[in-house]
């Protein structure tokens, strides 16, 4: 009997593809539109936020059902206006209050696509869900023994418990793996991820590059083939953010300063910067470019200075996640003193050799160091300083292709480049 996956279908060409290829694999696919963002709220209601072109909600879901009837697969529509509203919107517009810079589509993907959605199809009846986001994953046991990928045609149904009985009872372990489109990875956005919620996930095109899956789509006949890729804030689209956050806070005039506490000019809000920014609205007689390199909320001042200054050595972590708990006890090459061993270490250093590095941001650019515990702190030194390190966005830490998991920066050790 075929197993069911319930796919998060958003009307673009990445879960489009995700749909056929599991169809085609034999799967019992059933497309899901999630409404998390109401027109009404939005671009229609305020169009000076948008910032480009973008779909509405209702393309969208009208893409989607075009693909499902190719298909010839069901669809629902799950309602999670609410839910998005208090879980990610005011997440996003509480952090901006309080001068952090937050990343709404990582608390999209923990809340929504990975806890709602997931629990609403497994109740439903699924066996998986699957979603369009370039990344893998791959089972493995304790004793580091890979076993059949859960994902290929041949046990399309993932590790079932009697696979792992002849691994002399190891721990079943789910890795998540980086795409192998380096530069379309999105594992950045996935570090939250647990091993429960990896279990009765699928990724069915993070085996491929972008190029690859439009021609997929094209080969399909899929009506997204040649549908541009979605923009700007998760279900929301391409907004001018600086537009969207006066929607739910007020402007206050203040004191641009450089680095030597001299005024050059003048702000709407601290609130609305971020460190590394360099267009600076109020600046004035400054011949070379300037970025901000900090924001006081309570004086509500924005620091600028030359980009050297936007460099950072290190940074404090907060809220701390392993996709694998255990997994410094599983890899002691990483643990400096084996007396930690069956805890977890105090230090995770990086031998040069398979070592730990980290992305403060998405997109393809990483930067190796060294993750260590103090007291009750996680701390992450870069061997290098890295630019725009912003309190409130998330430093996601990986083993080679492996992401392991990561936290969000709360401090940052500046330093000059």
């Amino acid at each position: 009997m075929s197993q069911t996956v319930f796919v998060a279908m958003s009307g673009g060409v990445d879960s489009s593809v995700s749909a056929a290829l599991l169809q085609r694999q034999g799967f019992k696919v059933v497309g899901v539109f999630m409404k998390n963002w109401s027109e009404k709220n939005s671009h229609s209601s305020h169009p000076e936020l948008v910032s480009g072109s973008f779909c509405s909600a209702e393309q969208d879901f009208a893409d989607m059902r075009a693909v499902c009837q190719h298909l010839g697969i069901p669809y629902y529509t799950f309602n999670f206006e609410a839910e998005y509203k208090k879980q990610v919107l005011d997440y996003f517009f509480a952090e901006y209050k309080t001068g952090r810079t937050p990343n709404p589509d990582v608390m999209c993907n923990k809340e929504i696509k990975f806890g709602l959605f997931l629990k609403k199809s497994l109740a439903l009846g699924a066996d998986f869900i699957a979603t369009g986001h370039y990344a893998r994953k791959r089972a493995m046991t304790n004793s580091k023994c890979q076993i059949p990928n859960g994902e290929s045609p041949r046990n399309r149904g993932g590790i079932k418990k009697s696979d792992s009985s002849r691994y002399r009872g190891d721990t079943l372990v789910h890795q998540l793996l980086k795409g192998v489109d380096g530069v379309k990875d999105q594992t950045y956005f996935l570090y939250n991820l647990t091993q429960a919620q990896l279990a009765k996930t699928l990724f069915p095109i993070g085996q491929y590059p972008k190029k690859r899956v439009r021609a997929l789509a094209r080969q399909f006949k899929l009506p997204t083939a040649d549908k541009p890729d979605s923009q700007g804030i998760c279900f929301i689209g391409p907004v001018d953010v600086k537009q969207f956050l006066k929607t739910a806070i007020t402007s206050k005039n203040g004191k641009i300063v450089n680095l030597d506490g001299k005024v050059v000019g003048e702000h709407e809000g601290a609130w609305f910067y971020t460190v590394g920014q360099r267009r600076v609205a109020g600046l004035s007689g400054q011949k070379d470019p300037l970025y901000v390199v900090s924001t006081d909320i309570k004086k509500n001042l924005v620091v600028v200075g030359p980009d050297s200054a936007t460099y950072g050595r290190g940074v404090i972590l907060e809220d701390l996640h392993l996709i694998d708990p255990k997994y410094f006890v599983r890899h002691p090459e990483f643990i400096s003193g084996s007396h930690l061993i069956g805890k977890i270490p105090k230090q995770v250093r990086n031998d040069g050799v398979g070592g730990l590095s980290a992305k403060p941001r998405y997109g393809p650019d990483i930067y190796a160091g060294t993750l260590d515990k103090k007291g009750k702190e996680w701390h992450f030194v870069f061997h290098n300083p890295v630019r725009a390190l912003t309190p409130g966005q998330s430093l996601v830490l990986y083993d080679g292709s492996i992401c392991i998991g990561g936290g969000i920066i709360r401090k940052v050790a500046k330093s000059r480049k």
